[in-house]
């Protein structure tokens, strides 16, 4: 079948946004373009489309209004791997099958993790702040006892680039597939178990009403004293008062957070001063990796879509991601 495709923000479907953030979007859309034809389909406007990618980030009932006036669309790409602002406005449930890039960019992401693992063992924020000659005892990664929260993509590369260190490594997930890898994998409710034997903590699970501050006060009290934890995922997932708390209190050793909440985090905030707290402003992709990646997944649905394949990244309405 011919796949004709429609991208958003156009003349017809959010125009506004398309002027207020140009010429950045305007690569983004060549690029889009290209991937589209790469798979063999063709650019049409919205009333003529059977697939939408969509690039208009937080505007839901944009994209409701966009499905309501277009009922020839049945397939829409989303340019991100978390998509918790759509997930829970009901428009997954319509007879749409809906794609993210979940798992597209787990390459970048996993090294990111491995990178804040390592730099909290190392108490590198508090080495690079001392204005002289300070040597401590660091940590070694190799032989810890590493628990992954989420089983998609970034759990299973983190897993593959944990193997030189000999780690011991569990993943919880909600779904009972088992990471390869993984020395275990668990259901959600073996966490408060899983805790106390946990060296390094590493959050890389989507974001949605039950995964919301799935480490608070009672989780970070489980951990050791010496463990660290790291976040790649949202920054909601960690009740951020808990985790200044337990910091501060000492009741864990580090935090590497790739991702805040509040994002962007306030200037003055007091993460930005504790020494124990590793912060990057959630950059832990590049914006060259994620357009060839991002790219290479609408290329790949266009040639399924016009196939009849299973496409890439379906979102289950269920869970919302």
């Amino acid at each position: 079948m011919e796949a004709r495709i429609a991208i958003a923000p156009s003349a017809e479907i959010g125009a506004a946004y398309g002027r207020a953030n140009s010429p950045d979007l305007d690569l983004l859309r060549t690029n889009i373009e290209k991937a589209v034809a790469a798979g063999g389909g063709v650019i049409v406007p919205p009333d003529e489309a059977d697939g939408l990618v969509w690039l208009i980030p937080g505007e839901p009932e944009e994209l409701r209004l966009a499905l309501d006036g277009h009922p020839g669309i049945g397939w829409v790409q989303f340019p991100w791997a978390g998509v918790e602002k759509f997930a829970t406005t009901g428009l997954f449930h319509r007879p749409v099958t809906f794609t993210c890039a979940k798992g597209s960019f787990a390459g970048q992401v996993s090294e990111h993790a491995l990178m804040l693992t390592l730099a909290c063992l190392r108490s590198v924020v508090r080495q690079a702040r001392t204005p002289h000659w300070s040597p401590v005892d660091p940590r070694s990664l190799h032989g810890q006892r590493v628990t992954i929260l989420g089983g998609g993509g970034i759990a299973t590369e983190l897993v593959r680039l944990l193997r030189p260190f000999e780690c011991h490594v569990r993943v919880i997930r909600r779904r009972p597939e088992k990471v390869e890898g993984a020395e275990e994998t668990l259901p959600s409710t073996a966490l408060h178990a899983v805790l106390p034997e946990t060296d390094v903590l590493v959050l890389a699970l989507a974001l949605t009403p039950e995964t919301r501050h799935v480490i608070g006060a009672a989780e970070l009290a489980l951990l050791p004293a010496d463990a660290v934890v790291v976040n790649v995922a949202r920054g909601a997932h960690i009740d951020t008062d808990a985790l200044i708390e337990a910091l501060r209190d000492g009741a864990i050793a580090a935090a590497g957070l790739d991702v805040t909440d509040p994002e962007p985090l306030p200037e003055g905030h007091p993460l930005w001063s504790d020494p124990r707290a590793l912060i990057t402003s959630h950059c832990a992709d590049s914006a060259e990796y994620v357009m060839r990646m991002l790219c290479e997944r609408v290329e790949r649905n266009v040639r399924h879509l016009r196939e009849g394949l299973p496409l890439e990244g379906v979102i289950d309405p269920t869970t919302g991601y």
